[in-house]
C-alpha cells in the first residue's frame, strides 16, 4: 500500500473511530473488507479506482460469498470512498451508481410466551447469583437492552421508582426506556443481596461477577444458556433474542411501532419494521379462522 493510500485509510479509521463512533470491532471489520477490495483491485492510489474495479471485485465475490457479506463489504467500501469526496480528498465516488445484492433478511428469532414463562422461572431465588441471573432475565425482557447495553448498566442509570433506565446505546445515544414491575421487583431483591454481601449499591455496575466485576456479554449468554436448559426451553436463544422477543411481543400487544423504535434504540424505522411479522401472522389466522374460503 502506497503512502497516498495508507493516509486515506488512516484518516477514514480515524473518522470511524472519532466521528462515527464505531466500535472497535466495526472498525476492523470495515478496514478488513477494505483492504481485501484494495488488494483485489491493486490500488495504489485513491484516485487510480474506477467503478470497473469495485464490479469486477463484486464479479470475483458473487458465488463464492454469502450476499450478506458482499452488501457488508460493499457497505465498507463505499464508506471509504463516500469519506474521501465529503473532506475534499476526491473528486469523484467510484461506488456511486452500484448497487448491493438483495438478499432476503431473515425474521427475528424470539420466544413464545410460555418460553418466556419458564426461562423467567428457572434461576433460583436463594441465592445472590440466582437473584442476579434473575434481574438479568427480567431486564432484558421488560426492556429490550442489547446484552451490551445491559452490561455496561451502572445503579445511578437506574430509576426503580418511576420504572425508567436510561440506556447508552450506539453511537453514543442516550435513551429512556420503561422498566416493568416484575423486572423492578427481581432488581430490588438483587440489589438488597448485593448490600446484604457488603457490595456498594449506590453506584457502580449493576451486574456484576463472583469478585464483584463488570459482568461481561459473553458471561450473560452462557447463564442465559443454562437457564435455558434448566428451564426446559428448548428455542435457541441468546440475549439478542430476548431483545427480539421484546419487541415482538410488544407489537403483538398493539405497541405503536414508532414507540417500540424509541425503546429499541433503532436509528431507522425499516429496523423496527421487521417485526410486522407478528401482525401479520395474527391477521392470517384470523382470516384463516373466519373466512368460508380461507
Amino acid at each position: 500500500m502506497t503512502s497516498g493510500m495508507a493516509a486515506a485509510v488512516a484518516a477514514w479509521r480515524e473518522h470511524l473511530r472519532a466521528e462515527r463512533q464505531a466500535s472497535p470491532h466495526t472498525v476492523r471489520a470495515y478496514l478488513s473488507d477494505l483492504r481485501q477490495f484494495l488488494d483485489a483491485a491493486a490500488a495504489t492510489d485513491p484516485a487510480s479506482v474506477g467503478a470497473a474495479d469495485v464490479r469486477h471485485w463484486l464479479r470475483m465475490l458473487d458465488g463464492r460469498t454469502e450476499r450478506s457479506s458482499i452488501a457488508r463489504k460493499l457497505a465498507a467500501v463505499r464508506g471509504f470512498f463516500q469519506f474521501l469526496v465529503r473532506s475534499g480528498r476526491l473528486a469523484t465516488d467510484p461506488t456511486t451508481g452500484l448497487a448491493a445484492p438483495r438478499h432476503r433478511r431473515p425474521l427475528p428469532a424470539h420466544l413464545s410466551l410460555d418460553d418466556v414463562d419458564r426461562l423467567l422461572a428457572a434461576p433460583p431465588g436463594d441465592r445472590l447469583l440466582g437473584l442476579r441471573d434473575r434481574a438479568i432475565l427480567e431486564l432484558l425482557y421488560s426492556s429490550g437492552l442489547r446484552v451490551a447495553e445491559l452490561c455496561g448498566l451502572d445503579w445511578d442509570r437506574l430509576d426503580l421508582a418511576t420504572g425508567c433506565v436510561r440506556v447508552m446505546g450506539k453511537g453514543r445515544k442516550e435513551r429512556l426506556v420503561p422498566v416493568g414491575r416484575p423486572a423492578r421487583r427481581a432488581l430490588a431483591s438483587y440489589r438488597t443481596a448485593l448490600a446484604h454481601a457488603g457490595q456498594a449499591v449506590a453506584s457502580g455496575p449493576v451486574f456484576r461477577n463472583r469478585g464483584g466485576g463488570r459482568l461481561t456479554p459473553r458471561s450473560v449468554a452462557r447463564r442465559l444458556a443454562l437457564h435455558c436448559a434448566r428451564g426446559g426451553v428448548h428455542t435457541p436463544a441468546s440475549p439478542h433474542t430476548l431483545r427480539h422477543t421484546f419487541a415482538t411481543h410488544l407489537l403483538g400487544g398493539g405497541a405503536d411501532l414508532r414507540a417500540i423504535q424509541e425503546m429499541l434504540g433503532h436509528a431507522s424505522l425499516a429496523t423496527t419494521q421487521r417485526y410486522t411479522h407478528v401482525d401479520l401472522r395474527r391477521l392470517t389466522e384470523a382470516y384463516d379462522r373466519a373466512h368460508p374460503r380461507a
